[in-house]
């Protein structure tokens, strides 16, 4: 049997597999890959009386711009050998052009190279069949449930499955869940990766039938912001249902979408401001303010010194007031025992309009939880805290009465276990993650490589030997640590001063092994740890970024 001879097509045609190719003439051109003569191919898989009416009509409109000499050969393809050979030829020439055109890059290289070097493709049944898949696929429109490989380049493909992203109406989803940072925490995929599959996927979102969202795009459309305006305005849900708003809420819900923002953001109308509610005391306010956000605020700036309560105390006082104002229609001075029940079962379960994924607070999809179900503690956490904010607003004669010492707790299971040991690595697994620094800061090669893994090293080593926590580490500073008095100069120890939660400071002890890490640290760093004399001072962050990412965040 003769080679296959496959010249290259100077301009493939996008939808040939359209001109009526069979399932028949796809089986047929299998047989003839494996070198099956054509003269049994037309005797096995075809009925040239039956043929010449069946496929007349397709293979006439498809190759209506071919020569008469190509629509003779197709209308009569099984008539004789020579005719089966040139039809099955131009069949497998034309798909193989569309695989080069439309299949992977892996696919289309190995290809190329096989022409190059026989003449024509070398085939094989693995590579026959993704020449066909890919030539169909090349005629075919993207549906939801089509997986991602089939559409977009292999490596794309893997860090999306990576992220449990499999079809393309799953990319879809994430993109519209995530918004304009949906790539962000996808290894190897930039804003410009990212603009271009959201580019290719809003191209196809009529085949798709499903929509991709105004603003998943990593830069900004036209009339489309990705930072919401510098206050948003909440209204109640009753005025929205009275109003012409249509927007929906979450996908599969009729509910109308609300307007929520932070509170560093938030404005409210005055009906709902609490300038002059019911619960507003009448003698003289020890605080200057005008209405309920102004109290707010004055509460939180008692904690300006300490960042985390700030932090906690800021998201429970404005999931509450976003709650009263948009979904009770109440301002926060106006609201009596009865709403604070109310409360109290709604952080059971949260109204899935504010539940949503982590977003930065500039971001116009933020929304003040971060899950649907809120643990028994959470909830607890939440309704104390609110008392304690309650009790110094009467204190402070801002408000006349406190509505949350009439409510109880949410009853919260108490934990078999307090000491949160979940929290400290069994010692073998501790002992192979410091085998496993140890080998990776003394690897040869690429020295920014080895210098963070060596930065990551003294980090590690500086919080598993000393106990501490990841903001205690960051803030440990060289002139905090010194010789300790317990030690002798054949076994010094270290020790180290810094100040933790509560603002409490405390000493810890530092490892021989941690102070060599940390050494080795500063040389990358290009700073000398112990001074050239007994009495220069070193003074500095302890841990420092040996490499810092050409990105915004990095860089603030």
């Amino acid at each position: 049997m003769t080679e296959r001879s496959i010249g290259p097509t100077p301009t493939p045609e996008k939808l040939t597999v359209e001109r009526g190719y069979t399932t028949k003439d796809f089986t047929a051109l299998r047989a003839y890959v494996e070198r099956i003569a054509p003269a049994v191919i037309a005797r096995t898989y075809y009925d040239p009386d039956a043929d010449s009416d069946a496929d007349s009509d397709a293979d006439s409109d498809a190759d209506s711009d071919a020569d008469s000499d190509a629509d003779s050969d197709a209308d009569s393809h099984a008539a004789t050998a020579g005719a089966m050979d040139r039809h099955l030829a131009r069949m497998l020439d034309t798909l193989v052009q569309l695989a080069i055109a439309h299949g992977s890059t892996v696919l289309a290289e190995h290809l190329r190279a096989s022409i190059k070097r026989h003449g024509q493709p070398k085939l094989t049944a693995v590579t026959f069949r993704m020449v066909t898949e890919a030539a169909q696929l090349a005629a075919a429109s993207p549906h939801p449930d089509h997986a991602i490989g089939a559409w977009l380049r292999p490596r794309v493909a893997r860090r999306l499955k990576g992220e449990g992203i499999t079809t393309l109406g799953e990319l879809v989803a994430f993109c519209n869940r995530r918004g304009a940072s949906w790539w962000s925490s996808i290894p190897r995929i930039g804003p410009g990766r990212a603009r271009a599959i959201v580019s290719w996927l809003r191209r196809q979102q009529s085949a798709l039938g499903l929509t991709v969202d105004a603003d998943v795009d990593s830069v900004e459309q036209e009339g489309v912001t990705l930072v919401a305006a510098e206050l948003v305005e909440v209204v109640s849900r009753l005025d929205l249902h009275n109003s012409n708003v249509t927007e929906s809420g979450p996908r599969g819900s009729d509910q109308p979408r609300v307007i929520l923002a932070p509170l560093e953001r938030l404005a409210v109308p005055h009906a709902l401001s609490g300038a002059d509610r019911e619960n507003r005391s009448t003698a003289f306010c020890y605080i200057q303010t005008q209405h309920d956000l102004d109290a707010v605020r004055a509460y939180l700036n008692r904690y300006r010194d300490q960042p985390k309560t700030l932090r906690a105390y800021t998201k429970e006082l404005e999931r509450f007031l976003l709650w009263a104002v948009v979904l009770r229609g109440k301002a926060l001075s106006d609201l009596r025992v009865d709403d604070c029940e109310a409360y109290k079962d709604f952080l059971k379960s949260p109204d899935p309009r504010f539940v949503g994924e982590r977003f930065t607070r500039n971001s116009p999809r933020w929304r003040p939880f971060a899950s649907g179900e809120l643990s028994g503690e959470s909830q607890r956490y939440a309704v104390r805290a609110l008392r304690a904010a309650f009790t110094w607003w009467v204190d402070v004669r801002y408000l006349a009465g406190n509505p949350w010492k009439a409510v109880n707790d949410p009853v919260a299971i108490k934990r078999e276990r307090a000491m949160k040991i979940e929290r400290a690595l069994p010692a073998e697994l501790w002992r192979k993650l410091r085998g496993e620094l140890d080998a990776r800061s003394a690897e040869a090669g690429d020295s920014r490589s080895t210098a963070q893994w060596r930065a990551v090293r003294a980090a590690i080593l500086l919080m598993g030997d000393s106990g501490l926590r990841r903001e205690e580490a960051a803030s440990a500073r060289r002139e905090n640590l010194r010789p300790s008095s317990y030690g002798t100069l054949e076994r010094p120890v270290w020790e180290l001063t810094i100040v933790g939660k509560g603002r409490r400071e405390r000493t810890v002890p530092v490892s021989a092994v941690t102070l060599s890490a940390l050494r080795a640290h500063w040389a990358d760093r290009a700073q000398d740890f112990d001074g050239a004399a007994e009495e220069d001072n070193q003074n500095g962050p302890l841990l420092g970024p040996v490499i810092i990412p050409w990105t915004d965040a990095s860089r603030r």
